[in-house]
């Protein structure tokens, strides 16, 4: 982290969260220099944000060798528990709970390269961090922020301030505004948010109660869910050392500002000693930008989409943007792709954004409130009646919140402008070798998987040659048909589509004319 800046850069980055600071990474990935800008010196720790990091993430997260340090990071390792537990309160009486939550039982299973990791989003930034300082591409610059932009047919112009009121200029080929919901970058273009907000309120508290988790009846879970008519919410851990989270729906910030040691003994069932670390009011929102970008500045994470928590999807759908944005950005600026493949960004990541959004409000419809019933916090005999009708609301109305898989790892790009035919989805993954997956055999470019029947590898190699691309060739006894696979592992092209090598090629990077 320096506070020297370059003033002519390949790709500067407003906001080094970690949607910003995975777009440096990936182009570094790819041998391109970049700036990110980001405003606040230290990473917060105060707050968790997110805590699912999706089994995508971890599998991109792989591809730059970060995933044994996201886990090693992690308070609570991926084998700690993968359920979420419904209840009357944590202390209380549970009425049914799920198995396999956020994909954090994939590990060994041919679905992923990796499994989900619960983590809080400062620690996953803070190796995203630590990744860039180590980078000789990638150059992390706090304490400024990226102000005034200007864009012309060669570049990009941008004001670097500092807090004392100092500025510098910056000029880049392209920019990059993944400085957030209230992005500078997406109002100097125009871009506006398009989509409604939750009016309901919720309050986040982060407490430490030692001693506590030795309480709790219902083993360890990822999320507990307290279905009490008077308190609902949830609870969950963030280490393993007596440091807690809960969100209480419904409440207020007058409310959860004035008594937030209330709420958290109203949600544990019983008068604990807690300590309050933080509290943060919000309420969720369901926004979409009208537009992705320009010619020269694209929009990535919370700058582009913003959605409800419920299902933890809006950090990793940012982490998607930053890689499906550089490795196209580092395909221009390498000379390997014309400009016009920048333009596939928007097409194939706002569905995706969109879908999120929509899958998380399906979520958010039906929350504790909605659950509780007022006969569980009654007699044993009244708790006894409401539990099984209680517990079939709950199976029918939140699995898919905790069983997401055909979102995270199923969203394709299937219909954009660079791919062929159905092709568009993540390479099926498979273990090849114990430890060593298929993903890990795939090229930095384009890479070419085929049987060892299959006829044209040599025509691939060659115009793979004549465009500039970078293309390795992998012979594999299990793959039924030929199929190009992209830098971010999703196919471009599979054997059934007749085409010849060439336009195979020049479609997935761009040349759409």
């Amino acid at each position: 982290m320096t506070s020297e800046i370059p003033h002519r850069v390949p790709v500067l980055i407003a906001g080094g969260g970690p949607v910003g600071l995975a777009a440096a990474l990936e182009l570094a990935h790819h041998g391109v220099r970049s700036l990110v800008v980001e405003p606040r010196e230290e990473v917060s720790w105060l707050r968790p944000r997110a805590k699912t990091t999706s089994a995508r993430t971890m599998e991109l997260f792989r591809r730059w060798g970060l995933a044994d340090a996201v886990r090693d990071r992690a308070a609570l390792p991926v084998s700690w528990s993968d359920q979420a537990v419904f209840t009357t309160g944590l202390l209380g009486r549970e009425i049914t709970r799920f198995h396999g939550c956020f994909g954090l039982d994939l590990a060994g299973s041919d679905l992923a390269a990796e499994p989900g990791q619960q983590i809080a989003q400062p620690a996953v930034e803070q190796v995203l961090r630590e990744a860039v300082a180590r980078s000789p591409h990638a150059r992390l610059l706090t304490g400024r922020t990226v102000g005034a932009v200007h864009e012309d047919g060669g570049g990009v112009t941008a004001t670097v301030a500092a807090p004392d009121g100092t500025a510098e200029q910056v000029r880049a080929a392209y920019l990059v505004g993944a400085d957030g919901a209230w992005s500078t970058v997406r109002e100097a273009i125009g871009v506006t948010y398009e989509g409604t907000a939750d009016e309901r309120p919720n309050f986040n508290i982060v407490f430490r109660a030692p001693g506590l988790a030795e309480r709790v009846p219902h083993g360890p879970a990822v999320h507990y869910w307290v279905l009490h008519p008077r308190r609902p919410g949830l609870v969950g851990r963030l280490d393993l050392r007596g440091t807690w989270w809960c969100i209480a729906q419904g409440v207020t910030e007058q409310q959860g500002g004035a008594d937030p040691l209330g709420i958290v003994r109203g949600l544990v069932g019983a008068d604990i000693d807690a300590e309050i670390v933080a509290t943060d009011p919000w309420k969720a929102k369901m926004l979409l930008a009208r537009g992705y970008g320009t010619r020269r500045i694209f929009l990535a994470g919370d700058a582009a989409h913003l959605n409800p928590p419920w299902g933890g999807h809006g950090f990793n759908t940012g982490i998607g943007d930053a890689i499906n944005l550089g490795w196209k950005l580092a395909a221009v600026l390498s000379g390997w792709a014309p400009e016009t493949l920048l333009r596939s960004y928007e097409a194939e990541r706002r569905p995706v954004a969109e879908r999120t959004i929509a899958e998380a409000a399906r979520n958010m419809a039906t929350l504790a409130p909605e659950l509780a019933d007022p006969r569980l916090a009654g007699t044993d005999a009244e708790f006894a009646a409401a539990r099984a009708p209680v517990a079939e609301a709950v199976q029918r109305t939140k699995d898919g919140e905790f069983h997401s898989l055909d979102l995270v790892l199923g969203y394709t790009y299937r219909g954009s402008p660079i791919v062929s035919g159905d092709a568009g989805g993540r390479l099926p993954h498979r273990w090849t070798a114990p430890r060593e997956s298929l993903y890990d055999r795939l090229g930095r470019g384009f890479t070419l998987i085929a049987p060892p029947s299959a006829g044209g590898t040599p025509a691939f190699a060659e115009a793979a040659a004549g465009l500039g691309v970078p293309l390795e060739i992998r012979i594999d006894p299990q793959a039924a048909s030929p199929g190009l696979v992209r830098p971010d592992q999703h196919v471009a092209w599979t054997g059934d589509v007749p085409a010849s090598p060439p336009e195979i090629l020049r479609r997935a990077v761009g040349h759409l004319d």
